[in-house]
């Protein structure tokens, strides 16, 4: 078996036009020739990512998912300008190559970047790679200072300044979600009331000294080196990165850590090994977030239940297009059972939290 992130026949109903693809990025991308084939990656719910392999070359192509979509959402040219300038400051981003405004090529805006071959980690750790408990500790250490990496990156001198307003984030981030989460309602899924009115009643001050959030940050969007599966090599999927309050993007990476004592039922909902021998709890992973990074975290509580409403508002935002019909990959049928889950987690924090 291959260790290397793998493509596989691109689901039904995701269909790309290989021969608009390969004439635009011949115009666009010199020395290519040969007609490229192409696969989809199977991971991801939000935006799609395909191979383009020409005989010699290959590339991954992103676009928006098919149907009914958040109105700020999946902005493909913020994306590829997001790869293009944070790797002056943060080299773990992929090469981004161009970017097609013309929806007329596939229907939607699109951009093309660089395959970084590697090992990606989805729900178990490939025995293979040989990791012991000693080895994917420090893995799981290494994971958790590439987000602090990230955070201290000095965005202005990346020329992103402009990419989000840190003042007021917090407020923003639990009102965006609160009023997303309510449009993306359909009758059979939870309110969320108590939780949205604790997360109101709880709200900490903005960070002092905000940061890149990258929004998505799990092991299933970092690429390890397949020769040396210790290193980073790749950190994916920029569509929701901004500047803000770095202890958010924490609590957004901790709604994904299920941790090997979590119940059966949690168990389920889990995307990547963070249950492994050897990884980190999540009272474990703040702290070694909070000693590499040089502050004083003792009120965790907050962020963790935010990053689980957040992530419930993906869900839903997911589970809405499946409900009404707006793409039909069967996952998706299963969202709503998570969405109910996620509340019952975070009502429990909350339950036992001395906020």
């Amino acid at each position: 078996m291959t260790l290397t992130d793998s493509s596989t026949q691109v689901r039904p109903g995701e269909e790309l036009d290989a021969q608009a693809v390969d004439a635009f990025l011949k115009a666009s991308i010199a020395g290519l020739a040969g007609t490229p084939g192409i696969s989809q990656f199977p991971g991801g719910a939000s935006n799609l990512t395909y191979l383009v392999a020409y005989p010699d070359r290959e590339f991954v192509l992103r676009r928006p998912p098919f149907g009914e979509k958040a109105k700020s959402a999946h902005d493909m040219g913020r994306e590829f300008r997001i790869l293009n300038q944070l790797n002056s400051g943060f080299p773990y981003c992929p090469k981004a190559y161009v970017h097609c405004t013309d929806r007329a090529v596939i229907g939607s805006e699109f951009y093309v970047m660089e395959r970084v071959k590697g090992v990606i980690l989805r729900s178990d750790i490939p025995a293979e790679l040989g990791l012991d408990a000693m080895r994917t500790e420090s893995l799981c250490k290494s994971f958790i200072e590439r987000l602090v990496q990230l955070h201290q990156v000095d965005y202005q001198a990346c020329g992103l300044a402009d990419l989000g307003k840190p003042e007021g984030y917090v407020q923003r981030q639990i009102e965006g979600w609160s009023s997303r989460y309510g449009k993306a309602m359909t009758p059979d899924a939870p309110a969320w009331e108590q939780v949205m009115a604790w997360l109101r009643e709880k709200m900490p001050a903005d960070h002092p000294r905000p940061g890149i959030v990258h929004n998505d940050y799990r092991f299933d969007n970092v690429i390890l080196d397949a020769e040396n599966p210790m290193r980073i090599i790749g950190v994916l999927d920029w569509e929701m990165a901004t500047i803000g309050d770095p202890l958010m993007d924490l609590g957004n990476s901790l709604a994904y850590w299920i941790e090997a004592t979590d119940p059966p039922a949690v168990q389920l909902m889990r995307r990547q090994p963070s249950n492994a021998p050897g990884m980190l709890t999540r009272r474990q992973f703040v702290d070694h977030y909070a000693e590499r990074a040089g502050i004083g975290l003792d009120n965790f509580d907050y962020y963790y239940c935010y990053g689980l409403f957040r992530l419930a508002g993906i869900v839903q935002q997911i589970y809405y297009r499946y409900y009404h019909g707006q793409t039909q990959d069967k996952r998706f049928a299963q969202f709503i059972h998570m969405n109910r889950l996620l509340e019952q987690m975070t009502l429990q924090v909350i339950d036992k939290s001395v906020l």
